[in-house]
């Protein structure tokens, strides 16, 4: 047989390996300096390979508590914000009433305003409250902007939903709860979880919102923020390279399908 010629001209390969160059060098930039030998600032002569910087990484405990403040801040609000997001594109899915639209148009807000408006928006607010900033305030404010999104992705789910079968289920002898989670959720899932996901990526990289409203609880984002001013240490590419790995794993295991097989029986 024989070999079907590529229609890719060499034009476009040179073009397709620019764009992936911009894309990823930066990337390998930070993984390939996690190595580095080098202790003297600013760190960017190479002095050999070596795995130094990630034991000086565990000795780093502010480093590591603001990473492990980074996830405990990303999935508290991706829960909460994938719970009430649900709800809401849920009920406004079923339900009439006066100012839908209104509603509906205000959801855009928090995704087109920009973010240093909303992060001072919300700083005035707690302030005014008198609420004290800490983690308490960065979920409350990461839960504002990622409900918007989860919204949106399950209302496009929903664009094809046939509440009929929840009639169906429920003249069947099925309590409301049940035809939820055996009827409803199962059609709603993918819209759900790309929600959830997108929620969790939003949160667990943002930085100018969380500046205003964290108080003294530092974040993964805000400590690498901070350390560009005096040079951004190894240990902190040895930590980004971690994640990165962490990253690339869960999806080579969605991908493959292995978190998502099910057993044959």
């Amino acid at each position: 047989m024989k070999e079907k010629k590529s229609d890719i001209s060499l034009g476009d390969r040179i073009f397709l390996f620019l764009v992936y160059a911009f894309l990823f060098l930066p990337i390998l930039v930070v993984v390939v300096n996690s190595f580095n030998a080098t202790t003297t600032k600013p760190y960017l002569s190479w002095k050999g390979f070596s795995f130094y910087w990630y034991g000086k990484l565990l000795q780093d405990a502010a480093l590591v508590g603001s990473f492990g403040n980074t996830i405990i801040l990303a999935v508290t609000s991706t829960l909460l914000a994938t719970v009430i997001g649900t709800l809401g594109a849920i009920g406004m899915y079923r339900h009439q009433f006066h100012g839908k639209k209104l509603v509906d148009a205000l959801l855009y807000i928090p995704v087109v305003i920009p973010e240093i408006v909303m992060g001072i928006s919300l700083l005035i607010m707690f302030a005014g409250a008198g609420i004290p900033r800490g983690m308490g305030t960065l979920i409350l404010a990461h839960v504002t902007f990622d409900i918007p999104f989860v919204i949106f992705n399950v209302r496009s789910r929903l664009a094809g939903y046939d509440i009929s079968l929840e009639e169906a289920s429920m003249d069947l002898g099925a309590n409301r709860i049940r035809t939820f989670f055996e009827v409803t959720f199962p059609v709603l899932a993918p819209g759900i979880g790309g929600g959830a996901l997108l929620a969790f990526t939003l949160s667990i990289d943002d930085v100018i919102i969380s500046y205003f409203v964290n108080g003294t609880t530092k974040t993964y984002p805000l400590k690498v923020m901070e350390s560009i001013k005096s040079g951004v240490a190894p240990d902190v590419n040895a930590l980004s390279t971690l994640i990165l790995i962490g990253t690339i794993g869960l999806v080579v295991l969605t991908q493959s399908g292995i978190l998502t097989r099910k057993r044959s029986r």
